[in-house]
């Protein structure tokens, strides 16, 4: 291949805008592949990366939701060939050693790489990437409803898991976006009660037509679902709100679990007292693991769940940030090529 240039996303700095610029972009060295992108998610982190005061890497191109299909591999690759089908995710690479690393927990590596944050992502035509940091995708999965799979998908797959809940148990899903939608299919596969949480009735209908036992607006969820459930079991916030925080702490019964999903710099007052005396558990939830991956490509596969998506060309994607950051996309919106 020759050296060439591609159609980028691009952060040029900490807090700046979101612009379509021209990239340059050489051939894979040894460990790497050439990508050409099929599609790629815009996800909540999108922004989050773009509202942080410094940023690793500037200019930045965004995106780690990506789908694609290999078109060169650098010297040193053997699991990969032109023409398989890889996904990106959040997680770039590792170091492998750690504690974590050993323990099947890498996305817990101090040393760990991300793309559209440490290295550049996947909102771009062409793209050259580690080949350790890939994942394999079903080829029977569209491009568009497979992205958001890879971060939005495994995300909610593995706050579920971390909640440790039993079939027939309750959960509140606090922000029915990009990652709450399907976090709805995947707790309803699970025989799970779901309450959904939002403050959009558009989202709050969707939820009842998808399978939520109830919806309820989000200002006043804590005691409409202490009445309804005499709280539920377990609430996810997959919404960078501390108002949904509180609302959801609010919403649990004793001994529940409240697991964190959103990232945001908003701060959050822990109730001490109640967390200690109803014996709550508060849990941080980071994508999942690498078989929960699979696991969420073979439920999508076996037509179980499936990403609502809005498909959008790449010099959209500004506009298509400011809307996410309004609260306004249903489902997830998924640049394509």
């Amino acid at each position: 291949m020759r050296a060439t240039r591609t159609q980028s996303a691009v952060l040029a700095q900490a807090r700046g805008l979101v612009t379509i610029e021209s990239v340059y972009l050489g051939e894979p060295g040894a460990g790497e592949v050439l990508l050409r992108m099929e599609a790629c998610g815009v996800c909540h982190s999108d922004l989050f990366v773009a509202g942080l005061e410094k940023l690793p890497l500037a200019p930045l191109t965004l995106g780690h939701e990506g789908i694609a299909r290999v078109e060169a591999v650098g010297a040193g690759v053997s699991d990969w060939s032109p023409g398989d089908r890889a996904g990106i995710t959040f997680l770039g690479t590792t170091c492998g050693s750690c504690e974590w690393c050993g323990s099947g927990r890498e996305r817990f590596c101090p040393r760990q790489t991300n793309f559209g944050y440490t290295l550049h992502g996947a909102l771009t035509e062409y793209a050259i990437v580690p080949a350790a940091a890939l994942v394999r995708v079903p080829e029977t999965l569209a491009a568009a409803e497979a992205a958001p799979l890879c971060c939005a998908g495994w995300t909610a797959f593995g706050a579920l898991r971390e909640a440790g809940l039993q079939r027939g148990d309750s959960v509140a899903l606090f922000g029915l976006g990009g990652l709450g939608h399907l976090a709805l299919q995947l707790a309803k596969v699970q025989g799970l009660r779901i309450a959904g949480v939002d403050v959009s009735d558009d989202k709050l209908h969707m939820a009842r037509e998808w399978g939520a036992e109830v919806a309820v607006h989000g200002e006043n969820a804590g005691r409409a679902l202490q009445k309804e459930y005499g709280g539920v079991d377990a609430a996810l916030v997959l919404t960078p709100s501390a108002s949904a925080i509180h609302q959801a702490f609010r919403a649990l019964k004793r001994t529940g679990t409240l697991v964190l999903v959103g990232l945001a710099m908003n701060q959050y007052e822990l109730p001490l007292v109640d967390t200690v005396l109803k014996g709550i558990t508060v849990r941080g939830s980071y994508l999942g693991t690498q078989q929960d991956l699979v696991e969420v490509f073979n439920l999508a596969a076996a037509g179980l769940i499936r990403a609502h998506v809005e498909v959008h060309s790449l010099d959209e994607t500004p506009a298509v940030l400011e809307r996410l950051r309004r609260g306004e996309l249903m489902g997830r919106a998924v640049i394509a090529w």
